[in-house]
């Protein structure tokens, strides 16, 4: 739980989802053509191939599919539901009625979704300056407007007066998208405003935000790109995986290579990824490892979160004093490819969504999103503050260690929210999904 004392400058609230949406088994869907221009004549890596096949501003999914992310015209009356198969059955005809890919928590869950982070952040802020919050990645703009409204209602007139709340969003549809939704309320515009840029490039955050913010990402880190690592079995050292044409430069196929790229030995450094295939112990104890993984080979394959790896040192450089309010999805059902914290990668025509067995397939046509483990999002946040670091630096005296409070989001809901709000007519609190 988050005592109203905690201090802004050393909280990081991190609270998990289930992924809510409606799937049914592959179907089998109409070819269609997809640019095989992803990738050109030289191999990439695997991060560089997903923001491709997410963010190309030609050929990415989100570039093709503007109404990738959906907005429901009215919000659900849970009160109303039986129960929890009332819910699904409810979300089920959404889905089918809508060419929507998915539907965020936020959105399924508003106005009172973004009314529980609203109440965290005023609990939590020193509202003796004025309230600065960055959102990353604001979709169409329903959490914005839910935390705006909120303030606007509950908090004193001068916090509301005196608040900017800023939007750095890649889609340039979705930020067209956000200033339409927060501008159902006249007021908020003046306090309101979206930035169209990649949150991942230092350049565009200019000079550093002394001031205490709050940085809220709601969904974001299921869709930031990933690197792949690859090891032919337990002793053998990893490799980085880059992605390539083949020859006929049809189809496309991994290339293995020693890890070399700094941001994946970062990565594997804060994982501590190598203390695994590194031989330990006396001389008879590694001749064994090395026999058994000869006779037993088990070929090992690791998805790094690079990406949000990249993101949070930009944002610890860029806002130095920020709070950091984090949610997304910790599970992720019938992921076909393998790893650890392999993605799902899914398509979805007329309602009905369809699994891809590789992310090879992803060419601009399907979503791509990785499971968040929150222990490692923790350690890296910690990491690019620059207090995990200075531990290991014991001359050091600068670095102050940051609160994280990690909640699922039944227990953020009845902590900040009003639960009451998301209950069906058998009692059930469906913010518990």
């Amino acid at each position: 739980m988050a005592p109203r004392s905690l201090s802004h400058r050393s909280l990081s609230f991190l609270f998990r989802t289930s992924k809510v949406s409606y799937r049914e088994p592959f179907a089998n869907l109409s070819s269609v053509f997809f640019s095989t221009h992803i990738v050109g004549d030289a191999p990439i890596l695997v991060r560089d191939f997903v923001r491709a096949a997410l963010y190309d501003p030609t050929h990415g999914y989100f570039s093709q599919r503007s109404r990738s992310v959906g907005v429901l015209e009215n919000s659900i009356k849970f009160n109303q539901l039986e129960g929890r198969k009332a819910y699904m059955l409810h979300l089920d005809n959404i889905y089918k009625q809508s060419d929507i890919s998915w539907f965020t928590p936020v959105e399924l869950f508003k106005p009172w979704y973004a009314h529980g982070i609203a109440e965290a952040i005023m609990r939590t802020a020193n509202l003796s300056v004025p309230l600065k919050i960055y959102e990353i990645g604001g979709g169409s703009g329903t959490c914005a407007k839910g935390i705006m409204d909120y303030i606007m209602l509950n908090a004193p007139t001068r916090v509301y007066n005196n608040m900017s709340y800023i939007s750095v969003e890649i889609s340039s549809s979705l930020a067209k998208k956000q200033m339409e939704t927060v501008g159902e309320v006249r007021s908020h515009l003046s306090k309101f405003r979206v930035e169209c840029r990649d949150a991942t490039d230092r350049s565009g955050w200019g000079d550093a935000e002394r001031q205490p913010c709050w940085v809220i990402m709601l969904e974001v880190l299921d869709n930031l790109p990933h690197d792949l690592v690859y090891s032919e079995n337990q002793v053998s050292p990893w490799m980085e995986v880059w992605v390539e044409k083949q020859h006929d430069r049809s189809e496309l196929s991994e290339l293995y290579k020693p890890v070399q790229d700094p941001l994946i030995t970062c990565c594997m450094e804060i994982m501590d990824l190598d203390k695994d295939h590194t031989t330990q112990g006396d001389r008879a104890t590694s001749v064994a490892r090395n026999i058994w993984a000869k006779v037993f080979p088990k070929p090992q394959r690791c998805w790094l979160p690079t990406g949000c790896l990249k993101l949070l040192e930009v944002l610890h450089g860029a806002l130095p004093k920020m709070s950091l309010i984090a949610s997304d999805f910790s599970y992720l059902p019938d992921v076909r490819i393998p790893g650890e914290r392999a993605p799902l990668v899914s398509t979805k025509k007329d309602g009905i969504s369809s699994d891809r067995n590789s992310y090879l397939d992803a060419k601009g046509d399907a979503d791509i999103f990785f499971p968040t483990d929150f222990w490692l999002l923790e350690h890296i946040d910690h990491y690019c503050s620059g207090w995990l670091t200075l531990q290991k630096d014991k001359s050091s005296k600068q670095g102050k260690k940051r609160r994280t409070i990690t909640l699922d989001t039944s227990s953020f809901m009845e902590e900040f929210g009003l639960p009451s709000k998301t209950r069906t007519k058998d009692g059930l609190r469906l913010s518990l999904m």
